[in-house]
């Protein structure tokens, strides 16, 4: 049985690059596919937090785990790419769709990869529920923090806040939740937050 990777130049041609380099060369080693290898559960002195399975995407991204996602617009949308960042992995943007749409998952991507969002989606005092509800939508979020015309933060309105309001021009500064507020200084790590 020959496997499926290993392919004798005389087989692929004896295309040349302008380099003077068959195509295979760009491959080394032998490629498998998953019909090739059957993993055998056996005991194992060997602990999973203890195996570094970091590997390099590209020579500027390092994956903490080996898990990418095909760039189809049937699979990698901004959900996934967002879920299999949050495991270390990276879910790749499709491009079956304008570019004005894939810099819009790629921004949904960025602003929830560190669990801490850098810079929020925010309100005014003077916006009102409906602007509030676009926004939730428009985002998928769940929570807008509302701020006073200096930008400091006065209160957060969320969908819980909105789930009763029938008044689309009703200022989001009567819903909103004021008290209780729990904030961070940008230089804050996940494990003080």
């Amino acid at each position: 049985m020959e496997r499926s990777g290993t392919i004798p130049k005389a087989a692929a041609g004896s295309r040349t690059a302008a380099n003077g380099h068959h195509p295979q060369d760009k491959f080394v080693g032998e490629g498998l596919t998953y019909d090739d290898v059957l993993l055998v559960p056996a005991y194992s002195e060997v602990l999973p937090r203890d195996v570094d399975i970091r590997t390099r995407f590209s020579r500027n991204i390092q994956l903490n785990t080996p898990v990418v996602s095909a760039a189809m617009d049937t699979v990698t949308g901004a959900d996934l790419a967002i879920a299999i960042a949050q495991q270390g992995g990276i879910g790749v943007i499709h491009k079956n769709q304008p570019v004005e749409n894939q810099a819009a998952e790629v921004r949904r991507v960025k602003r929830s990869e560190s669990g801490m969002i850098l810079d929020p989606v925010k309100l005014a005092e003077d916006a009102v529920v409906g602007d509030a509800l676009k926004l939730m939508a428009e985002f998928k979020i769940g929570g807008i923090p509302v701020v006073d015309g200096k930008g400091r933060l006065v209160g957060i309105v969320t969908n819980r806040d909105l789930r009763f309001e029938k008044k689309m021009g009703r200022p989001v500064a009567e819903v909103m939740t004021r008290e209780g507020l729990i904030t961070a200084a940008p230089n804050t790590t996940m494990a003080q937050a």
